[in-house]
């Protein structure tokens, strides 16, 4: 596939097949992701690939964990305050996608059943979870992530494959810290769904909006 189309194709899947996605299939991705540019070639990443028993195990503790009400323990900051523009795109999409499952403004069982999708990761055969070793700069580690991991998500794009990079994969990381024996040294940045998009979900095809050039780019000549 042209790769002009693999990233205006790719899209946040947030239904999956109950489909599994072959090891191999894995493999290759991740392998061909390596060669994502690094902060001095550092290459700092770590990734852990939980499918299986494990996963359902961390997708149950995770919705028991939303269900209770307990405690968030992410441990990179997440963003509460935006600028207006940036707060009215995050509204929007959040709208395009409650409004394509129809549940209403006022639907709090309905949302309940989302967030609960949500943090059992949307029914996805497979999580990759992104972590870096401590002693890296987190500001320039998280480019180095942002980075390989939009090169896994393109790359699994043009296998047909769909991700969903998640927020609610690291909000509990005491859970997916004990679950993916994951050392004290290494500090956990973010995960993303992996599997094949169920694509009679409506979810999966609401039209999805980018600002104009001029809004982003100036030039400077």
């Amino acid at each position: 596939m042209d790769v002009q189309e693999v990233v205006k194709q790719r899209r946040s899947i947030r239904q999956f097949l109950a489909k599994p996605v072959p090891e191999e299939m894995i493999r290759e991705i991740v392998s061909d992701a390596l060669w994502a540019p690094s902060w001095g070639n550092t290459q700092p990443w770590e990734i852990v690939v939980v499918t299986g028993d494990k996963l359902e195990q961390f997708k149950k503790e995770n919705v028991e964990a939303l269900t209770s009400g307990a405690a968030m323990t992410h441990e990179v900051i997440i963003p509460e305050v935006w600028p207006d523009a940036l707060k009215q795109r995050y509204k929007d999409v959040g709208k395009s996608v409650l409004g394509s499952l129809e549940i209403a403004r006022g639907d709090v069982e309905g949302r309940t059943r989302y967030y609960g999708q949500m943090f059992s990761f949307f029914d996805a055969p497979a999580i990759l979870m992104f972590l870096v070793d401590r002693e890296v700069a987190l500001e320039y580690a998280m480019l180095d992530i942002g980075s390989i991991l939009q090169t896994t998500c393109l790359l699994a794009q043009n296998k047909g494959l769909g991700t969903c990079i998640l927020a609610a994969s690291i909000n509990y990381a005491s859970i997916a810290r004990k679950l993916l024996e994951v050392p004290d040294n290494k500090r956990i940045i973010i995960g993303t769904a992996l599997g094949w998009p169920d694509n009679n979900a409506s979810v999966n095809h609401f039209n999805r909006e980018r600002g104009e050039l001029d809004e982003f780019v100036r030039w400077v000549k």
